[in-house]
C-alpha cells in the first residue's frame, strides 16, 4: 500500500484503505455480509473533503458507493454539502458522460456516507446530518423536486457502539490505539513519545501488529501531523471566535456612536425647529401688537413699529394686516 505524497494520508485512511479491512468495517456498520475478498473499486478523491489531510476512504462495493470519514475534531455541520460535491465528482469519474444523454434509465450505485467520530468532545452515540437542514427555504407542501443527502455519524470512542466494535476487530484495535496515544499525552509525554509508546504497547498486546510493524515510521509521521492539525484547527477556531467578538464589539461601538450622533442631530434639529417656531410666534405677536396700536390709538405706523421694536422688514406684513382690517395708517402724526 502506498501513501499519497501530495496529500498527507491519515492512519485511518491507510488502515481502512485496505479492501479487506474496509469490507470488515462496512459489514460491521451496516449489518452486511460481504466476504472479505469481495470485489471493491477505490473511489477516493484527494483534496475534496480536506485540504491537506486524507481522512476519507471511498469504495464502490456491490451496488453502493461508500464514503467513510474519520473525524477527530468537532463535527462539521456542512459535511452533507461537502459530500454532495464529493459524490457528484465520483459519479463524473465512474459514469460515461455520453450515457446520461440516452433515453434509457441509467442505473448508478447508491451513495452511503458514514462519519466515524473519534474526537474528545461530548457527542451522542449516533446522529444524522441532513443536507435539507442547510436550505434557506422550507419545502413547499405538495411540490416535488426534493434534494436530500444524509450523513450517518457514529461515535467510535470507547464505551460507544460496542456491537460495531465487536464485529470489526480492526476498528476496535484502531480505537484502542488512538486511546493509548491520548492517554500517554495525558500522562505528560510529548506527542511523538506518546505515539511511539502506543505503537510499542499495541505490538506487545497484539493490537494491529502487522500494520504497525509495516507502517510504524509512517504512522508516527501521519499521526503527529493529524494531531497537530487538530490542535491548529482548535487554535484557528479560537482565533476566529476572538476575531468575531472583536468585530462584534467594534460594530456595537460604531452603532452606538452612530446612534448617539443621530440622536444629537435630532435634538439639535428639534431645538432649531422650536426656536424658529418661538421666533415666528414672537414676530406674529409683535405684528398683531403694532396693528392694534395703530388701529386703536392712531399712532403712526413708523412710531408704533419703533416702539414695539419690530424690524422694518416686517412692515409689509403689518400693512397687509391693516388693509385687511380696513385701517387707515400713516407715518406722520395726525394733527
Amino acid at each position: 500500500m502506498s501513501v499519497n505524497r501530495q496529500y498527507k494520508s491519515s492512519v485511518f485512511a491507510t488502515l481502512f484503505g485496505e479492501p479487506a479491512r474496509f469490507i470488515e468495517l462496512y459489514n460491521a456498520l451496516t449489518g452486511s455480509s460481504y466476504p472479505l475478498n469481495a470485489n471493491v473499486t477505490p473511489a477516493n478523491l484527494t483534496g475534496v473533503l480536506f485540504m491537506d489531510q486524507m481522512n476519507d476512504v471511498a469504495f464502490v462495493i456491490g451496488e453502493h458507493i461508500v464514503v467513510l470519514i474519520e473525524h477527530q475534531a468537532s463535527i462539521n455541520e456542512n459535511m452533507p454539502l461537502r459530500l454532495l460535491i464529493y459524490v457528484a465528482r465520483v459519479y463524473e469519474l465512474i459514469i460515461d458522460n455520453k450515457a446520461t444523454y440516452k433515453e434509457k434509465l441509467l442505473k448508478i450505485p447508491r451513495p452511503e456516507f458514514i462519519v466515524l467520530y473519534n474526537g474528545t468532545k461530548s457527542f451522542p452515540s449516533e446522529r444524522t446530518l441532513s443536507l435539507s437542514d442547510a436550505f434557506m427555504a422550507p419545502q413547499a407542501p405538495g411540490l416535488g423536486g426534493n434534494l436530500e443527502l444524509t450523513v450517518r455519524v457514529v461515535n467510535i470512542n470507547k464505551g460507544y457502539n460496542n456491537q460495531i466494535m465487536q464485529n470489526s476487530v480492526s476498528l476496535k484495535d484502531y480505537t484502542n490505539f488512538i486511546g493509548m496515544v491520548r492517554e500517554n499525552q495525558k500522562n505528560g509525554l510529548s506527542l511523538p513519545e506518546a505515539v511511539k509508546k502506543a505503537i510499542d504497547d499495541c505490538i506487545r498486546q497484539g493490537i494491529l501488529v502487522n500494520f504497525l510493524l509495516t507502517y510504524a515510521k509512517e504512522v508516527l509521521s501521519m499521526l503527529t501531523a493529524e494531531f497537530n492539525i487538530d490542535i491548529a484547527k482548535e487554535v484557528w477556531q479560537e482565533e476566529a471566535r476572538e476575531e468575531a467578538l472583536e468585530q462584534a464589539q467594534k460594530r456595537i461601538e460604531e452603532e452606538r456612536k452612530k446612534a448617539l450622533e443621530q440622536a444629537q442631530k435630532r435634538i439639535e434639529e428639534e431645538r432649531d425647529k422650536a426656536q424658529k417656531k418661538a421666533e415666528e410666534e414672537a414676530i406674529q405677536k409683535s405684528i398683531r401688537d403694532v396693528v392694534s396700536v395703530v388701529k386703536n390709538l392712531g399712532v403712526p405706523l413708523k412710531n408704533a413699529m419703533a416702539t414695539l421694536d419690530l424690524s422694518n422688514e416686517y412692515r409689509g406684513q403689518v400693512e397687509d394686516e391693516l388693509r385687511k382690517q380696513g385701517v387707515e395708517f400713516t407715518d406722520e402724526a395726525v394733527t
